[in-house]
């Protein structure tokens, strides 16, 4: 027995002491309530804990089993847009304070205070870099001093990070730094052509964070060309970064992938989401056998604006008798309105009438307004439709299930579409203000 004692009188300080913690702050407090704690690995999200957000103070404890690397605390949701990453050496507590405004600053922990200091420092002297080329300064020597002090800060700060976690950081993030002066196009030039030479994109240490992702979208966004059309600019920066990343896993590159697609379709740059999923998305879908990534991708072709509209049946009735159509048939009308619309949704029922009347001040033959109704069960439909008799209306049966409903990718109601004559889709309005002030402003 006493042995037993002894024994654990020599385990038990290993336990409580080699459990460590993640404390901070959130700021304004009053919009924080949980924070959540994950372990992040290249193929997965493991969570760990979480913890309440009292008063804007969180806390986290560590098990002594905690293995060191990349951990992301997520402050709201969706999970993906509202996180930030931190280093766990396995030696140390953190503390933290976040803003939401000026991001995340680290009171303790040398890992996470090292590799924001590096980040600041290399910030501060782009910023001098900048000021030089902006004032077209002809002190040559000024700029070369710039440079050496850049060249100094990244060696010293790599030799402060060695053994370290963000030493991995520090590295991939080394600057193109010329060795003599460069007039500001051959400098630009050069930092896009240099951009990714110290990006390993099969570090799992990298892959671990949102390193990748940080350094893609500043890539695509920040660097471009004044006498380049945007396109052209978002176009060459997406294949000179796809090709950086060639060597990268297929999973890795379907990560990075979706959130440059989703990045450029929440802009509404829909011709350049477009160009992501046709030169090199897709194929990655078909690597991965991601039926459904490949089928979303060639959905939100199909209905993007300048696409053809998914063609689709119905029935006119004239004077008592029907008559089987389809979209690409008629011509009845210089624009369509395509509606998706529901009896039982409460802001169909507001925007509907809203529709009808804004129909009714257009001259005739200018607007057809096709009325497509996702319904579970058609009598409420059958109810209310007489009361658009200049709409023509469609049964769209099994509500979310319905085809045409699932061609135009539709998950909501009131969907809007508008169509031109060739039918091919010119916008998609939010909402019924947002469809009249299109053609008002036409």
């Amino acid at each position: 027995m006493l042995k037993r004692i002894v024994a654990l009188a020599v385990l038990l300080p290993n336990v409580f002491f080699g459990q460590h913690t993640i404390t901070g702050t959130f700021t304004p407090a009053e919009d924080y309530n949980v924070a959540l704690l994950y372990k992040v690995t290249p193929t997965v999200s493991e969570y760990v804990t979480n913890s309440e957000i009292k008063d804007g103070v969180f806390e986290f404890k560590l098990e002594a089993t905690a293995t060191k690397g990349m951990y992301r605390i997520v402050y709201a949701i969706p999970q993906e847009d509202y996180n930030f990453d931190v280093i766990y050496n396995g030696k140390e507590d953190i503390e933290l304070a976040f803003n939401s405004e000026t991001g995340v600053e680290f009171k303790s922990s040398s890992e996470n205070k090292l590799l924001a200091s590096y980040k600041n420092s290399m910030s501060m002297i782009t910023h001098s870099i900048g000021k030089f080329y902006r004032e077209q300064s002809k002190d040559t020597l000024a700029l070369k001093s710039i440079f050496k002090t850049q060249r100094e800060a990244q060696s010293n700060f790599e030799s402060l990070a060695k053994g370290t976690i963000a030493l991995e950081f520090i590295k991939a993030n080394t600057p193109y730094i010329p060795k003599t002066f460069e007039d500001v196009k051959t400098y630009v030039d050069n930092l896009k052509t240099h951009y990714f030479d110290h990006v390993d994109f099969t570090n799992k240490t990298l892959q671990s964070s949102n390193f990748f992702d940080e350094r893609m979208l500043n890539y695509v966004f920040g660097l471009s060309y004044d006498d380049v059309d945007e396109f052209t600019n978002y176009k060459n920066n997406i294949d000179a970064f796809c090709n950086a990343m060639k060597n990268a896993p297929t999973e890795t590159k379907r990560v990075l992938l979706v959130d440059l697609w989703q990045q450029m379709v929440d802009l509404g740059y829909e011709n350049v989401a477009n160009y992501i999923s046709e030169t090199h998305l897709i194929d990655v879908a078909k690597t991965l056998n991601d039926e459904d990534l490949v089928k979303g991708l060639r959905l939100f072709k199909n209905t993007s604006i300048g696409s053809k509209a998914p063609d689709f049946s119905f029935q006119i009735e004239k004077s008592g008798v029907k008559t089987n159509k389809k979209l690409s048939e008629i011509s009845t009308a210089e624009r369509y309105i395509i509606v998706f619309w529901s009896s039982s949704c409460s802001h169909c029922l507001d925007e509907i009438p809203q529709l009808q009347t804004f129909v009714k001040t257009q001259e005739a033959g200018k607007l057809k307004v096709i009325a497509i109704g996702l319904e579970d069960e058609p009598q409420a439909w059958k109810n209310l439709i007489d009361n658009y008799p200049e709409f023509i209306h469609v049964y769209g049966e099994g509500k979310w299930e319905n085809k045409i409903g699932d061609a135009y990718g539709v998950t909501a109601t009131p969907t809007y579409f508008i169509l031109n004559k060739a039918k091919e889709i010119v916008a998609k309005p939010e909402d019924v203000e947002t469809l009249k002030m299109f053609f008002e402003e036409e």
